[in-house]
């Protein structure tokens, strides 16, 4: 008899589509012989509340959670989504992501994977949300988290929960992590400053303004060398728009947000994470 091999991406793929738990779904498909749909049916056999039935469904909506741990080094963000705006509104659905991001704060979790297997009191993460699943009849679960460490780390929820970010610093200001926090919510910029910015990304919007510039009748018999020159103008502009740094200050148009934060005390960012529905 020979034995099928089980992937954590199998696993993965039926969690997701179930909503139950990672060891769960390990026996699932081992007991199935990695049948995905059988997977299913044996969940449901053991009296499993699976998502199954709702896996097509589109989770756009949700609660979105960032804070820090009491000394500020570490953050977290977290996405709890749903499927309508009727139930990330309601009070007690908040609460309940509330509780999630408080357990992900006390027991300084890594992953979403490691965050639906925490514990809240005596039931997993990943059972409390089968649980949630059955009783609103939506879609829902982890949808996104993200984490950072740094000397310092403000956290900032923006528009009734639906955008969180996080913000790392090199130290204690409270003042200017949320500022920078807000700047990051209202303006989304790529990269810290352009060394942050992949290469190929730079080289994708170069290619981009380059091929564009040539298909201008302005610059029809143009040299190579002035086409180039323009196009890095127009790099760089990009750069002032996409980068943090450069950025205007959302609070000050005349100075950038470098600017701002030398004026702060010398503050440094980091990192940045900004998390939002949709």
């Amino acid at each position: 008899m020979s034995t099928v091999n089980i992937t954590a991406q199998d696993i993965n793929k039926l969690r997701q589509a179930t909503g139950a738990g990672m060891m769960d779904c390990r026996k699932a498909l081992t007991e199935s012989a990695g049948d995905f749909e059988a997977a299913i049916d044996w969940l449901r056999k053991q009296g499993q509340k699976v998502a199954a039935k709702r896996s097509d469904r589109e989770a756009k909506e949700g609660v979105i959670i960032a804070q820090t741990s009491a000394d500020n080094k570490t953050g977290f963000v977290i996405c709890i989504s749903c499927e309508t705006d009727f139930v990330s509104k309601n009070a007690e659905f908040v609460a309940f992501a509330q509780s999630i991001a408080d357990a992900a704060v006390a027991n300084n979790v890594k992953s979403a994977e490691e965050l639906n297997e925490v514990l809240i009191g005596g039931a997993k993460v990943s059972d409390m949300i089968n649980d949630k699943l059955a009783s609103i009849g939506e879609k829902i679960g982890v949808a996104k988290f993200e984490r950072v460490e740094a000397t310092y780390v403000a956290s900032y929820i923006h528009g009734a929960n639906r955008m969180g970010v996080l913000v790392g610093l090199n130290k204690e200001a409270a003042e200017a992590g949320r500022d920078v926090a807000m700047q990051i919510a209202a303006m989304n910029p790529l990269a810290v400053d352009a060394n942050s910015i992949p290469a190929d990304v730079i080289e994708r919007e170069r290619a981009i303004i380059i091929d564009t510039m040539k298909e201008d009748p302005k610059m029809a018999g143009k040299p190579d060398e002035m086409v180039a020159k323009i196009a890095e103008g127009k790099i760089n502009a990009f750069f002032k728009e996409n980068t943090l740094l450069a950025q205007a200050f959302v609070k000050d148009g005349g100075i950038s947000v470098e600017a701002y934060l030398k004026s702060a005390g010398d503050v440094v960012v980091t990192e940045f994470k900004r998390v939002a529905l949709g």
